[in-house]
């Protein structure tokens, strides 16, 4: 963030400089009043001598009031480019800064909708994974199933392979539900970061 103090310098120069203007156009005021009133008054005392003088002095204020007058324009004019020139400084530093501030917010959404969609992508094979595990496992307690209809000899160790079989079979069923949700709720993420990040896109535009 840039430091105040240059504008605080400068607003503090400003009443100093706006004063001495103030006094330099008030003494060239001054000098054209001065010469006027000598000139009115050379040509009420009708005197040649003083006539003479009084144009001299008259012609002399107003060079000096041209002079501090046209002195005066060229620093007011100076210091506006000086002020323009500052604004469009400063202007150019806030835009620099707001498309960095862009910049690491698009980088900032990118990583993570990359970490959600990696995550997505693991949770879908495991899924997979589990599925068909879990057909493995409704096919294996159909098998054993009928093995224990079967067989009339070992009814005991068939029904306890085929209660093994449901017991991973229901287990497989649980953990199929639970990676379905996960993967819900990444999506859900996923689509909660696009969306931000399409709405900082339209801001930032």
């Amino acid at each position: 963030m840039p430091s105040p103090q240059p504008h605080q310098s400068q607003a503090s120069r400003t009443p100093a400089r706006r004063r001495q203007r103030s006094t330099r156009l008030v003494v060239a005021v001054g000098l054209l009043a001065l010469a006027t009133v000598i000139v009115i008054g050379a040509l009420a005392s009708s005197s040649a001598g003083f006539t003479a003088v009084a144009a001299v002095v008259a012609v002399l204020a107003g060079a000096a009031a041209t002079r501090i007058t046209h002195s005066e324009l060229m620093v007011a004019r100076r210091e506006a480019a000086q002020d323009r020139a500052a604004q469009a400084q400063e202007y150019r530093a806030l835009t620099e800064r707001r498309t960095a501030e862009s910049a690491a917010f698009a980088a900032d959404m990118k990583r993570k909708i990359s970490d959600r969609e990696e995550a997505l992508d693991v949770l879908e094979r495991a899924l997979s994974s589990a599925q068909k595990n879990a057909a493995e496992q409704t096919l294996k307690r159909g098998q054993e199933a009928r093995r224990a209809a079967a067989a009339e000899q070992g009814r005991a160790a068939a029904e306890q392979g085929r209660d093994d079989a449901e017991t991973r079979a229901a287990e497989a069923i649980v953990t199929v539900a639970e990676l379905e949700s996960e993967i819900d709720v990444l999506r859900s993420e996923v689509e909660a970061l696009h969306a931000a990040a399409a709405r900082r896109g339209h801001r930032s535009a």
